[in-house]
């Protein structure tokens, strides 16, 4: 009996054992928080992180727009007249400043579109990032303009 009980404890301790080691299952929050994860290893600036969160959004947008649905804007925008940068002298500029505030004028022309003119309002805005990206950050130009809606 006594040897019974022992080896029901090893083989009980077993299955905790090897249960525990298993990898979990990756909940939607763990997902997003992963994927929100530093993509530098120095560590991201707000803004990068901001600007990271405004592509998201706008792919969310764009779905939207090809579904003939009503586009939602749910991020706070203003934040890229404030946010932190990882180069700080370059948004300390007036070009800079210039097509931020040109970026948050579309962002409101495009909460107030209507279904005629909300994809021409969103080609406007996904323009917007791509002309401050080619005068002072390039790298992300490739992904933005994949935020274009393909005419078929």
């Amino acid at each position: 009996m006594k040897k019974t009980f022992l080896s029901l404890c090893f083989f009980i301790s077993i299955i905790l054992l090897t249960q525990s080691c298993q990898e979990t299952p990756k909940t939607e929050t763990s997902a997003k928080k992963e994927s929100q994860q530093s993509l530098n290893p120095n560590g991201d600036s707000e803004l990068a992180v901001l600007m990271r969160q405004m592509f998201e959004e706008a792919e969310k947008v764009k779905e939207q727009i090809k579904k003939g649905e009503e586009p939602k804007i749910e991020l706070d925008h203003a934040k890229i007249l404030s946010a932190h940068a990882t180069e700080p002298e370059k948004v300390a500029t007036q070009e800079f400043k210039d097509f931020a505030k040109m970026y948050l004028a579309n962002i409101e022309q495009l909460k107030k579109a209507n279904k005629d003119n909300v994809e021409m309002v969103f080609e406007s805005l996904v323009q917007s990032c791509m002309s401050c990206h080619a005068e002072l950050c390039p790298g992300p130009m490739v992904r933005i303009k994949k935020l274009t809606i393909a005419k078929k």
